[in-house]
């Protein structure tokens, strides 16, 4: 998290305990990916927590780079991809799918961009105020093209899925994104990352109301096969 180590690691507790009710309330296969991202962000704040304890002692450096990279690759490799996947696994409506596809394959295209940039380019996290500040060289011409397509990918599958309640995290994404482009600039991936990470309990709720949902179709399913037998 973007503000101390204590706070990634308590963060990242409570993140995970939302997570795993998340996966618990999983009914279909096709909800698992969505239904982990509470536990990915979870990961990813105590990945950060271990960046801030290496930055304040030198003699763990490889502490420190192993850290910075973990976060940094689920922060900009993984999700471009699992987000519009995600989406897309749940999506039923055909129209729907062939737009979550073309920005499937755009986050797939961005994630390998963000892992060439990683493998290639020096990266060194520092601690700024209190927030932590990722500086790289990544090339500077690319940098901005990168961004807006990073939040085309991370949010608007959001708004194309037909599962209305995922609109709610989307906005919630959008503003978040917005508040920190505005007040944190220099602290993007960490702060923006940070409130990614609180929004995310927000899945919980949208997989209560689609499986709840689902019941109610499940038992009006049953009673009118029932009510054709006794007919029959």
């Amino acid at each position: 998290m973007c503000f101390s180590a204590e706070a990634s690691f308590v963060g990242g507790v409570v993140i995970s305990a939302i997570g795993i009710l998340a996966v618990k309330k999983v009914k279909n296969p096709s909800q698992k990916i969505f239904a982990l991202i509470p536990l990915v962000f979870a990961f990813q704040q105590f990945a950060e927590g271990f960046v801030w304890l290496s930055l304040r002692y030198q003699e763990y450096e490889t502490v420190q780079k192993i850290s910075t990279y973990i976060f940094l690759t689920m922060a900009e490799v993984l999700w471009p991809t699992m987000i519009p996947l995600s989406v897309l696994l749940m999506e039923k409506n055909d129209g729907r799918r062939k737009l979550l596809r073309i920005l499937l394959v755009l986050g797939i295209l961005l994630s390998a961009y963000y892992a060439f940039c990683l493998l290639t380019f020096d990266v060194n996290p520092q601690i700024s105020g209190f927030h932590i500040q990722y500086l790289n060289d990544f090339p500077e011409q690319l940098r901005m093209p990168a961004f807006y397509l990073y939040v085309i990918v991370s949010i608007s599958p959001l708004f194309v899925s037909s599962i209305k309640r995922t609109h709610m995290l989307g906005i919630l994404m959008f503003l978040s994104c917005l508040v920190t482009v505005i007040f944190f600039t220099q602290y993007l991936t960490s702060v923006w990352c940070f409130f990614a990470a609180l929004i995310s309990g927000v899945i919980l709720w949208i997989l209560s109301d689609i499986n709840k949902k689902f019941s109610i179709h499940a038992i009006r399913k049953t009673g009118k096969t029932r009510k054709t037998g006794q007919a029959g």
